[in-house]
């Protein structure tokens, strides 16, 4: 893989917090939109964009650009954290998005695809309106409980120790 390919398919770290809280707000924005219209071909949208996140960081993700390059800078200095632990909680959003895609699409589970639409749009808010990002906890409890590999906890202890 070339250096130029390699770039464009890696994750930041650090991140900035305030614009990882502003694609959080526009996942609640969206998911709503899916829950509140049934417009339910948005999911593939909710779906790409996690995918997008978790594979490029904001490289290929419109919400991810939009964020980084014309909101973020415009409310708040950046606020660094760690960002393996963002990458998961994005792994996860992409986890609820396709489980959802699927339950209403092909197993024909409307219901149950709008419940697992509501709890992610929770959590989504958590992380946008009061910072809290229930992946980044979770992730947390996996590096204590020896469950995420060392380099990858390695990489958040360092991150933590440069910081003043």
């Amino acid at each position: 893989m070339s250096a130029q390919l390699r770039q464009v398919f890696s994750f930041p770290n650090p991140v900035n917090e305030v614009a990882a809280r502003v694609v959080a707000g526009m996942v609640v924005i969206l998911s709503l939109a899916i829950l509140l219209t049934g417009q339910w071909w948005l999911v593939f949208l909710l779906a790409y964009g996690f995918l997008a996140r978790v594979a490029t960081g904001p490289t290929l993700s419109p919400m991810g650009q939009l964020s980084t390059r014309l909101i973020a800078p415009r409310i708040a200095q950046p606020k660094l954290v760690p960002g393996p632990p963002k990458r998961f909680a994005q792994t996860v959003g992409l986890a609820c998005s396709l489980t959802a895609l699927v339950l209403h699409f092909v197993a024909g589970l409307s219901v149950a695809a709008g419940a697992l639409l509501a709890i992610l749009t929770v959590f989504a808010a958590l992380e946008s309106f009061l910072g809290f990002c229930a992946g980044c906890f979770v992730f947390n409890y996996l590096i204590r409980w020896g469950l995420i590999p060392q380099s990858v906890c390695e990489a958040c202890v360092n991150f933590d120790s440069a910081q003043p």
